[in-house]
């Protein structure tokens, strides 16, 4: 039961950082122009969520993690178990960093005004979020930087991308006015221009961690173990959100642009929706991934 609580609560923190970094970075380039208070609404409500579960989800990771060394749930919750994994490892030092940065901006959007600052704000905060995820995974084990680094470019470009398509959903709910559809063909032109480098970061990033984490002499071993297979459906979602993404930006996007409507909007929403839906089966997959030994 512990195990499985941990698995969860790693799947909600990947899930509130990507919200509160990528959605926040997407609100900030991606509408075209002032946008509509009810967009301004669900966006707010987007962030404040993200920000939310990200926190509750970290503060709960800390004391679950405490209940493996007590050898129980309650034991887990106490004052001294907490402290412990707070101050003796680098896991518990990442959390509170995470937690205090996501309380941060959950202060921020239940105070102020939606802007260009409290995006930008919230935006900072959920990149500081996102980078100390590295903590959470075998980076963490490593005794070298460039494994860390690698991880948490990693997160951010899975966030980026992540984030982008929690972003896009609002935006598909209120497609409908000319104004909206300006919105949302704006938003899919920007997004597909950084969509080859959150690729490529994704690629060496990831090459860099398998590099670290399996070497190249047990490359042809991991289908063979839970590491490995879980890795292969990982790889699996990866290529099909890929896969949408390309219809997204070769076929839908066009079509939307010559006002092909309303089918265009109808595809959109379901591609995006089954985009995000595989983005989140990849977070599962990662967050199960940081559980396992590598190594068969």
């Amino acid at each position: 039961m512990i195990e499985l609580a941990i698995i969860s609560f790693r799947l909600l923190q990947y899930t509130g950082a990507a919200i509160l970094f990528g959605s926040s970075l997407f609100f900030l380039y991606a509408p075209a122009g002032p946008t509509s208070p009810s967009l301004d609404r669900a966006t707010r409500r987007l962030l404040t969520t993200g920000a939310a579960i990200l926190a509750v989800a970290t503060l709960l990771a800390i004391a679950f993690q405490a209940s493996l060394f007590t050898g129980s749930l309650a034991g887990g919750f106490s004052f001294e178990a907490v402290g412990s994994v707070i101050s003796f490892m680098s896991f518990g030092k990442a959390a509170v960093v995470r937690a205090v940065a996501a309380g941060a901006a959950l202060l921020l959007l239940v105070t102020l005004p939606l802007s260009r600052a409290t995006l930008v704000a919230t935006g900072g905060l959920g990149a500081i979020a996102a980078a100390s995820l590295a903590w959470m995974g075998h980076a963490a084990a490593s005794e070298s930087w460039v494994h860390l680094v690698a991880d948490a470019f990693h997160a951010w470009a899975a966030a980026l991308w992540i984030g982008a398509l929690f972003g896009f959903l609002p935006l598909l709910r209120s497609a409908g006015a000319p104004h909206d559809i300006v919105q949302l063909e704006t938003a899919l032109a920007r997004f597909s221009g950084l969509g080859v480098p959150l690729v490529l970061v994704l690629a060496l990033s990831g090459l860099v961690n398998g590099w670290f984490l399996t070497g190249l002499e047990v490359i042809a071993r991991l289908p063979f173990t839970p590491y490995g297979q879980l890795l292969l459906l990982k790889l699996a979602a990866f290529a099909a959100m890929l896969i949408l993404a390309g219809i997204n930006r070769y076929y839908l996007t066009p079509a939307l642009a010559k006002r092909q409507l309303p089918g265009t909007v109808t595809s959109l929403r379901r591609t995006i929706v089954i985009e995000t839906v595989l983005g989140l089966a990849v977070l599962a997959l990662v967050a199960w991934l940081g559980t396992l030994e590598p190594l068969p």
